[in-house]
């Protein structure tokens, strides 16, 4: 049966971790490695930090390193609920807990003097399953609830220290969706469109 132990000991290798690499990338990988290691124990996680809100999907901030070299997260969804159109200020690493999450993504395209955001597939994720994002990826997406009924749950681990700038989120996107690239459009780099600041570490 887990207990609080499994977490612990999985701060203690994030510790480590963050001390004896620079690289975001190879960071990132590590921890997808040792998330996926903790998902086997779902029980790790207090019950405080299950709760959903009645409005829209509820951030819960479970741990944050000393230095504030990474932050853990609890995100949690009812049906219906869903993040922003977004990019990330910095690495992340996520995890389901609990239910399934869809992850639909995105390319910014600027056709004539207008910009565009095409889909660029979706993805749904069980619990256990770990996906990792490093800027300055294009990393354009939403996050939503999958299922018809009940809460979904997953753990996000950021490169940076969430309780001082309170969201990965580096900026939303509120261009109009469509599925297929119009004619004559071009793709852009969206980091030089809206600017991004990104935290290494």
């Amino acid at each position: 049966m887990a207990t609080a132990s499994q977490f612990a000991q999985f701060l203690e290798r994030m510790d480590a971790l963050v001390a004896a690499k620079d690289d975001p990338h190879v960071i990132a990988d590590e921890t997808g490695d040792l998330l996926a290691e903790l998902l086997e124990h779902p029980e790790f996680l207090e019950e405080r930090f299950r709760q959903p809100a009645a409005g829209s999907y509820r951030q819960h901030l479970v741990h944050v390193h000393p230095r504030g070299s990474y932050s853990v997260v609890s995100l949690v969804w009812k049906p219906g609920q869903a993040t922003p159109v977004h990019d990330h200020r910095c690495w992340c690493v996520v995890g389901v807990l609990q239910g399934q999450e869809l992850e639909t993504r995105y390319h910014l395209y600027r056709h004539g003097e207008v910009e565009l955001l095409v889909r660029d597939g979706d993805s749904v994720y069980t619990p256990g399953q770990v996906c990792r994002l490093v800027p300055p990826a294009e990393d354009i997406h939403r996050v939503e609830n999958a299922g018809a009924e009940g809460v979904s749950i997953s753990i996000h681990v950021y490169g940076t220290d969430i309780g001082a700038v309170r969201t990965s989120i580096n900026h939303v996107f509120e261009q109009p969706v469509v599925d297929e690239v119009p004619a004559g459009a071009r793709r852009v780099a969206w980091r030089e469109v809206v600017g991004r600041e990104v935290v290494g570490r």
